[in-house]
């Protein structure tokens, strides 16, 4: 089973808007994930889908890679909180205000779905009627 992840750091964004975007696209699979991000409003869903390419191509460089993008979803997409930028607004009277700007880690990573494997059912033998035309049968029989 392949796991890739990628990180985008210091992104100029808070880790709570972030985080909402993130939770949109979690547990999904990729296609629909970066479909999602493309018609988000948000301005960080750029950046976000941006780090779900860069994971998809780090899992497919790996040699275990099934080479099927279809089974890959996303199990998880968090943003932490980078470091914060101080800066200073002036205020009446001769007063500072302090701004804080903040930035966001965002961390998304895919896995691949595991393949089902499932029995085929044994074939009917030639002679053998299935179920559905002996009862059709039986029915015209009583008629």
């Amino acid at each position: 089973m392949v796991r890739a992840q990628a990180t985008s750091k210091y992104i100029r964004t808070s880790a709570q808007k972030a985080g909402l975007v993130c939770d949109l696209i979690r547990g999904k699979d990729v296609n629909l994930a970066l479909s999602t991000l493309q018609f988000s409003r948000k301005s960080v869903a750029r950046d976000v889908a941006k780090v779900l390419r860069s994971a998809v191509a780090n899992a497919q460089q790996q040699e275990s890679f099934g080479g099927d993008v279809e089974r890959l979803f996303v199990s998880a997409c968090f943003a932490n909180q980078g470091p914060s930028m101080k800066r200073v607004r002036p205020a009446p009277m001769g007063r500072a205000f302090r701004v804080i700007k903040r930035t966001a880690h965002l961390t998304v990573e895919v896995t691949e779905r595991a393949q089902v494997v499932r029995a085929v059912e044994a074939a009917p033998a030639a002679g053998a009627k299935s179920k559905k035309a002996a009862t059709g049968a039986a029915r015209a029989a009583a008629e």
